[in-house]
């Protein structure tokens, strides 16, 4: 232990005290033992410190900051150092705020497109999630305050989160859901680690010994704090036991007697406490230290070009039919479309930052060259239909040369708290897209999302350019590709597909009920649709240039290959290399190949360059169920090379040496998962794979029944609560503008009343709510009455005694 002095001045009650937030954003501030407080702040793409009464949603008022590119649009750049750049400035920013730990970046795997908070995460790929979230934890540790990557694992939906159950098996968890995680603790090694919500295989992440202990902290040497996600501690003392450190927000007395007791009954040991509060002395006296020197200014337009330039480098064009760009100087364009006019350039929620300032297109245009011959709006953002608003663009497209269409998701589209419904556009949106094609062709979409869509429509297009969500600068970048001023060099981060129906997760992706079944395994994203067969819209590392690539000289071997790449266009621009590993005659079923390195070079009009892209120790492993460990399946491997996990462009076929494990499927039905047809999979199949019977998915009435669910219980009082949130949100919807702390208590399990009230409810008070919706009216009633005032009163005692002694 490194802090035993200061442990020893403690008491026992002092001690579990500390393992709890003291407000939304702070920790305790024992001065006078020589612990100062620490604030945290959501951060993923901007500092979001906020400036008078704080909230986890986003919902007060922040303090101005630069609003990056989001996670999943910087992650098309496939450029770790310019992650580490931007975590570099978000760690000055947040110093400069007085905040120690930023809360980002956030990797969990991109499951399936509907996720609401998709825009929030880098990929569906682990080894391109982790090298990015590397990258700018490293970039925001630089000056010595702390990044806490999230959220920790298996957390890849909404619907639920703070109380669903991710059933999936050990290797899938290993592989996909936890490989980016390590890469990022082994190479960028965070101060903090966010633990999810969710339950992992029955049991919650952040009491999870397997995962927080064998894994997290044993197998990958993790030494630092692991916070809590804001109300996500179920069992608090397990949570300790099991090696979590810090529980936010703010619980309150109620959460340090709960702690306290289970030292005195044996269920924890003191040992169990000072352990953590060891971790949590070094981030906070490490982290109070550096935020001390560091300075309260910063460069805001220093930073603003940096968003402007991670924008522009990661701008991906999917189409380009007969070069229709880069658009020339002087060319006479109609600007169609609110996003043009109002961006849409971040998510909603917790991450939402306030910019200190946002550039719009029609804003920026005048610098650019092009010459408009004006602006119309088009369609309602929000989807109502409006003819006078399409008839305006209409007959301005038929003014112009060319036309630039701006298309997106609106804000309650993509938000923290509420998965998409749907992979598509509004409807308004496709008909303006329609009528314009049919009086002027040349037609240039461009796309602000935080995630795949279908794109049917793409006839009606003749040029499509994602921009995905590109922060307060994103406009001036767009524009500075679409001119060719920056030549794209983006490529998707994730897979495309044709149709919703088509993605491998669609039957199992929220929906009622606690359990969230990973019947697909390994095969998320490219995984399936190259296992499969089923052909994608745009593949996985797909884009477009306005330069060409030729790849040569292929040297190959177990530590990695080499190969000279040539610019053979007319113009300077970057191209991203991918190195896929397969193994076509592989025993232990697997993906048909997977990205396992890249490099991205940036090269002249004809310039030729050698670049090597080394292969780690996660190259050729898999996880192993019968042994427990990784092994490797020996024999003969393919490198591929390719500028996309469709575009292999050279091959070479190399020996590894294997472990001589034993097949871990042997002797079990899983001919699915062996051809990728994983919407067939059976439950008797499922099972085989797991190991374990399926377990059951059924709403209870207990501390984990959410608000939303009391319609499913025995109380009118809870019908009628359960019936007036569930109207607020409909009419949140409906308004266009989802209310996210409606949807953050619908989604709210009992339990949570009592770690994100600021102590003014405590565990007694859940448990008689529950004895309400069980049915025992009055009982209820009155156990919540009693613990009410025995939780005012105790609060009031012990804050007295905490800084006594």
């Amino acid at each position: 232990m490194r802090h035993t002095k200061i442990i020893a001045k403690l008491n026992l009650e002092q001690k579990c005290a500390l393992l709890s937030g003291e407000t939304v954003f702070t920790t305790r501030d024992f001065s006078e033992k020589g612990i100062p407080a620490i604030t945290l702040s959501d951060g993923p793409n901007g500092v979001r410190k906020q400036a008078g009464a704080a909230d986890h949603l986003g919902l007060n008022p922040s303090v101005p900051a630069t609003c990056f590119p989001t996670s999943a649009t910087v992650a098309n750049s496939w450029d770790p150092a310019l992650g580490e750049a931007i975590g570099e400035a978000l760690g000055e920013e947040a110093a400069a705020q007085e905040v120690a730990v930023l809360l980002g970046p956030g990797l969990n795997i991109k499951r399936s497109p509907l996720c609401g908070r998709n825009f929030e995460y880098f990929s569906e790929d682990p080894f391109l999630s982790g090298k990015m979230a590397a990258g700018y934890v490293r970039g925001i540790q630089k000056n010595g305050i702390a990044a806490c990557p999230k959220h920790f694992a298996a957390n890849s939906q909404e619907l639920r989160r703070m109380a669903s159950d991710s059933i999936l098996d050990e290797r899938t968890l290993r592989e996909l859901y936890l490989t980016g995680f390590e890469i990022v603790v082994k190479e960028a090694k965070p101060r903090t680690i966010m633990s999810s919500y969710n339950l992992i295989n029955g049991t919650y992440a952040n009491e999870n010994e397997h995962l927080l202990k064998d894994i997290l902290r044993r197998d990958w040497g993790f030494d630092g704090a692991v916070v809590t996600d804001w109300g996500g501690s179920n069992d608090h003392a397990l949570g300790v036991k099991n090696g979590s450190t810090l529980e936010m927000p703010f619980p309150g007395g109620d959460a340090i007697r709960e702690l306290k007791a289970a030292v005195e009954h044996g269920k924890i040991s003191e040992a169990d406490v000072d352990a953590r509060l060891d971790e949590l002395l070094e981030l906070v006296l490490t982290t109070h230290a550096a935020v001390e020197k560091a300075p309260r200014t910063f460069d805001a337009e220093a930073h603003h070009a940096l968003a402007r330039r991670a924008a522009s480098e990661s701008v991906v064009l999917l189409q380009n039919e007969g070069g229709l760009l880069p658009l020339k100087v002087g060319e006479r364009v109609a600007v169609v479309g609110d996003f043009a006019q109002t961006p849409r350039y971040q998510g909603a929620g917790s991450s939402a930052v306030n910019s200190i300032k946002v550039d719009s297109v029609l804003e920026q245009l005048a610098e650019s060259g092009l010459q408009s011959v004006g602006f119309a709006p088009g369609f309602d953002r929000q989807g109502r239909p409006d003819d006078a608003r399409k008839a305006e663009a209409v007959a301005l497209a038929r003014k112009a040369d060319t036309v630039l269409l701006f298309l997106g998701l609106d804000e309650i589209k993509e938000s923290e708290g509420i998965d998409r419904s749907d992979m598509k556009l509004a409807v308004n949106q496709l008909d303006l897209l329609e009528a314009i094609s049919r009086v002027n062709p040349n037609v240039v979409v461009v796309l602000s999302a935080g995630a795949s869509l279908e794109t049917p429509w793409l006839k009606n297009c003749r040029a499509l350019v994602y921009g995905a969500l590109g922060g307060q600068a994103g406009a001036g970048a767009m524009l500075d590709v679409l001119t060719g001023k920056v030549c794209p060099g983006g490529k998707l981060a994730e897979t495309w597909a044709n149709a919703y129906h088509e993605t491998p997760a669609r039957a199992h992706f929220g929906g009622e009920g606690r359990t969230v079944e990973y019947r697909e395994s390994l095969y998320v994203g490219y995984r399936y649709h190259q296992t499969a067969g089923i052909p994608a819209a745009f593949p996985f590392g797909y884009g477009l240039s306005y330069t060409s690539f030729e790849y040569s000289d292929l040297k190959a071997g177990p530590a990695g290959v080499t190969l000279t790449v040539t610019n053979t266009g007319s113009v300077a621009g970057a191209e991203i290399v991918q190195l896929y590993v397969a193994k076509p005659d592989a025993k232990i079923f697997r993906p048909a190949q997977e990205l396992k390195g890249f490099a991205k070079v940036f090269l002249n009009p004809g310039e030729s360059r050698e670049v090597t892209i080394p292969l780690d120790d996660k190259a050729f492993r898999y996880w192993n169920v019968r042994t427990n460990h990784w092994e490797v399946e020996g024999g003969c491997y393919e490198l591929r090379v390719g500028a996309s996990c469709e575009d292999i462009r050279l091959r070479a076929v190399i020996t590894v040496e294997g472990t001589a494990a034993s097949n871990p499927y042997e002797g079990k039905d899983l001919l699915h998962y062996q051809t990728a047809e994983v919407r067939k999979i059976t439950d008797a199949e499922f099972e085989a794979l797991l190991g374990r019977p399926i377990p059951e998915s059924k709403i209870k009435i207990d501390r984990n029944m959410t608000l939303g669910e009391l319609s499913h219980g025995r109380s009118p009082l809870g019908w009628a609560a359960s019936a007036v949130l569930g109207h607020l949100l409909r009419k949140s919807m409906e308004n266009g503008k989802p209310d996210l702390n409606i949807l953050f208590q619908y989604n709210m399990p009992l339990r949570a009343l009592a770690k994100m009230t600021n102590g003014a409810v405590s565990m007694g008070m859940v448990d008689g709510i529950v004895m309400e919706a069980q049915g025992f009216w009055i009982i209820g009633l009155l156990r919540v009455a009693y613990e009410a005032i025995k939780n005012v009163i105790l609060n009031a005692q012990l804050e007295k005694r905490l800084h006594q002694g």
